[in-house]
């Protein structure tokens, strides 16, 4: 499932010729980000648009929603903006349906709306409530959007899922002597190896549907949700998303990748 990442994630889509789409609808893809109102989710955006996408920008503050369109829009991509707050069954649901009228379907879905909660967070004292919000935008928000997209994603002749993980969500990292993966955390860090988890159940449930399900880790950084601290640009961090959105048919599923390849659990 792992084999041939490098040469098959570089494998992006030309600008303005995406995929032959199926049953005679309309070539032009259609991807949705989660959280693309700034930061990652917005490079991979203003990357999707770039690759001839169609691409919604998913985010639950109405301004800096608007804002990303219109940054995304200058720039000549063809972006609309979804009010999504992924945490909201309603909401989600609303969006699923705005979609399917506007389009009647999905060809890309990035799940890469997350919160870091208190960073690093001592296990032995963490509050199960602090827990329990993490888990609730970076693990179960994933799941009820993917779960909400499945029926247009099934319309694709090409689905794509991508799961925003991270580096620090690897078992064999956090467990190999020497690796620093910034300290001790009881909430962030498990919560993307649940997601890691459940990108591997999506994998499994979907094979032979046609879907590509895999999980990016972007790197450390500089964005808001470390204080800028990262050592690497948005940019930069959205380049795993991308290529997993665009993998071709032949492409890797049910693994975890970063820009240069494969990512151990």
């Amino acid at each position: 499932m792992l084999g041939g990442y490098r040469s098959a994630a570089q494998m992006v889509l030309v600008p303005g010729r995406p995929r032959a789409s199926m049953d005679g609808m309309s070539s032009q893809q259609i991807a949705l980000v989660t959280g693309a109102n700034k930061g990652i989710g917005y490079e991979i955006a203003a990357g999707l648009g770039a690759a001839g996408f169609t691409v919604g920008v998913g985010a639950r503050d109405d301004h800096r929603r608007d804002e990303a369109v219109a940054a995304l829009r200058a720039d000549g991509v063809d972006a609309f903006g979804v009010p999504l707050d992924v945490t909201d069954d309603a909401g989600v649901a609303a969006a699923a349906r705005a979609l399917d009228e506007r389009f009647g379907r999905l060809d890309v879905l990035v799940n890469n709306a997350g919160i870091a909660g208190p960073w690093p967070a001592d296990p032995t004292t963490v509050a199960p409530d602090a827990l329990r919000a993490v888990l609730d935008t970076n693990v179960i928000g994933a799941v009820r959007v993917t779960n909400a997209m499945l029926p247009l994603l099934r319309r694709s002749a090409h689905p794509r899922i991508v799961n925003q993980s991270s580096h620090v969500a690897s078992l064999t990292l956090q467990t190999t002597p020497g690796v620093d993966l910034g300290g001790v955390d009881g909430v962030y860090a498990p919560s993307k190896t649940l997601l890691d988890a459940v990108t591997i159940q999506y994998a499994k449930a979907l094979a032979g549907a046609g879907f590509k399900v895999n999980g990016a880790c972007p790197g450390y950084v500089a964005t808001d949700l470390n204080g800028f601290a990262g050592t690497s640009t948005p940019r930069e961090g959205a380049e795993a998303a991308v290529r997993l959105a665009t993998l071709p048919d032949d492409g890797p599923t049910g693994g975890l990748f970063d820009r240069d390849g494969v990512v151990p659990w």
